[in-house]
């Protein structure tokens, strides 16, 4: 059996869901199972309809129903895409806790933590419950300082040029 980390990819650059992507098919190449939860991604659908033919060995799932950017709702859409997002967060929670894949991305969960829809203590819970030969993957833009001591391995990915 094989040691499973926690990774994060955090940092203004492009290249952090891309990243959590490879590591994803190197990990389905493998015989291994693998769920991507998307957080704040928009509604790209020929990326969706991409990821979603690599199944049955990467399941790729998407909890936010907005176009828009959170920041950009109104208050009352906030709450409900709060909802979704939090339902999304559960569901991760779930499919950790149970072992239930090889490997678990949680796409851009950084923004929902920074957002404010789930707390920091929430995700060390989240990283506390990882069973052992499980890989946790987690991308955003910013990384709460709290979660650092959790991870095995940090990528602060950022534009030189």
């Amino acid at each position: 059996m094989s040691k499973g980390v926690i990774q994060i990819y955090y940092g203004e650059g492009h290249g952090k869901s891309t990243a959590a992507i490879g590591n994803a098919i190197r990990c389905a190449s493998e015989g291994k199972s693998v769920i991507i939860i998307q957080f704040l991604k928009g509604k790209n659908e020929n990326e969706l309809a991409f990821l979603n033919r690599l199944e049955p060995e990467i399941k790729v799932f998407r909890f936010a129903k907005s176009d828009q950017s959170f920041a950009s709702l109104s208050e009352s859409e906030k709450q409900e895409e709060t909802m979704n997002l939090r339902n999304g967060f559960n569901y991760g929670k779930k499919v950790v806790t149970t072992g239930a894949c090889d490997m678990v991305i949680l796409d851009e969960v950084l923004g929902v933590v920074d957002e404010k829809v789930i707390t920091p203590q929430e995700m060390q819970g989240l990283f506390q419950n990882k069973p052992e030969d499980m890989t946790l993957i987690c991308t955003g833009r910013v990384l709460d300082d709290t979660l650092r001591e959790y991870a095995d391995e940090i990528y602060n990915i950022a534009p030189e040029k």
